[in-house]
């Protein structure tokens, strides 16, 4: 080979290397996901044994004339967490019989 054609690739080989480094994009990590069930609310807002939300939602109250007269809470109607499921909960049942009381 001729010493030519070796500078020519060391320079593109070099030239790569430093578009690359100079060109690379830095992207912050991506926020942690809250698994989140069909009402908006976490699986910690969900009871285990009944699986029924018992967050409150807020709801805003208008007066006969249609005028804004408030807020007021009621529960979610939620019947059941929809959402993703811990994976101890689907790959290691409990071992223990239920308590009966």
């Amino acid at each position: 080979m001729d010493p030519v054609s070796l500078l020519v690739g060391g320079a593109l080989l070099a030239a790569g290397f430093l578009a690359g480094r100079l060109g690379r994009r830095r992207t912050a990590p991506p926020p942690p996901v809250t698994p989140l069930c069909g009402c908006g609310h976490t699986l910690s807002q969900h009871d285990r044994e009944t699986h029924t939300c018992y967050a409150e939602l807020r709801r805003d109250n208008y007066d006969k004339r249609g005028r804004w007269a408030g807020v007021s809470w009621v529960p979610c109607t939620c019947r059941q967490y929809v959402g993703p499921r811990p994976i101890d909960e689907v790959f290691a049942p409990p071992l223990l019989p239920p308590a009966v009381d």
